[in-house]
């Protein structure tokens, strides 16, 4: 079969079982399968795909048709302008997330810019910024802010073994596994050291009631745990604030990834919280929650 056949058949075959993009999705499972780029599809349709190769597509196809996101058949997703691995064991890492990395970067800028110069000359010989990112996941959080900070120290927890290996393995595959300090455990417990002047996560939100508005691929085959808090989407946040809190130094900030259904719940929880701040993504829903320890 040519190059173009293939690619038009997958399309067709994408669109009559109703997956988004379906010319996106083909053209990127067929790069994929031939280990090329874009332009060589658009250059090469004449090309004559050998029986393997063939094969291999039409399997590719029939996983994304069965709603296997792309990203688990290729095994990558980009994130911050970075190729991250990815696997079931793992959220798919997802362009809303970047604006936890926007909103960590701007408050860390603010409070190197916000500080006297006395203040600065008097803490050049003090301890970088300490962050920990919790639930990693693929590690995209805590390998993008290891990347944007060269000084600062990142920690990084995971209650999944099976996430924390591909997070690991994402750390490595940047060349960043020396700045990133892995911890399997539930949220905060048992963390070493102390003390951080940044919790960041993006943490599961989602309620229990909202499961029939969630797309069928994320509660079919994304981690159920990396999805779902529990009946009301709040029960993993709720745990994760106060321990922030009692691990933040003062003036430390909670930066969390958050929904329009549980924003008005999370701004509850941050109450007694200083200089609490809801940004929109780019659809205009209430996306990241920042909040100062008093």
């Amino acid at each position: 079969m040519l190059l173009k056949s293939a690619l038009a058949a997958a399309i067709a075959r994408l669109t009559a079982e109703h997956v988004g993009s379906p010319r996106l999705n083909a053209e990127t499972l067929l790069m994929f399968t031939l280990g090329c780029d874009r332009a060589y599809l658009f250059a090469h349709p004449e090309r004559k795909l050998t029986a393997e190769a063939q094969a291999r597509y039409e399997d590719a196809i029939t996983q994304r048709a069965s709603g296997v996101p792309a990203q688990y058949i290729t095994g990558h997703q980009e994130f911050w302008g970075m190729d991250f691995i990815v696997s079931p064991a793992v959220l798919v890492p997802r362009p809303e997330t970047e604006h936890v990395i926007e909103t960590v970067l701007s408050i860390h800028k603010t409070r190197g810019d916000g500080r006297s110069r006395e203040s600065r000359r008097a803490e050049s010989g003090s301890s970088p910024a300490r962050i920990v990112d919790v639930g990693t996941g693929s590690g995209c959080i805590a390998v993008t802010l290891a990347q944007e900070l060269p000084q600062a120290e990142i920690f990084a927890t995971e209650i999944s073994p099976a996430a924390l290996e591909i997070a690991r393995a994402n750390a490595a595959r940047h060349q960043l596994e020396t700045r990133i300090r892995f911890c399997e455990t539930d949220l905060l417990h048992d963390l070493v050291p102390a003390e951080f002047d940044f919790v960041v996560s993006n943490p599961p939100y989602v309620g229990e009631s909202e499961e029939d508005a969630v797309q069928m691929e994320v509660r079919k085959f994304e981690p159920r745990s990396a999805v779902f808090a529990g009946p009301t989407g709040l029960e993993v946040i709720e745990r994760l604030v106060p321990q922030a809190q009692g691990r933040l130094k003062s003036g430390g900030w909670l930066v969390m990834e958050i929904s329009g259904t549980v924003a008005a719940g999370v701004k509850n929880l941050l109450r007694d919280w200083n200089d609490v701040q809801i940004t929109n993504d780019l659809q205009g829903i209430p996306r990241v929650s920042a909040a100062r320890r008093p």
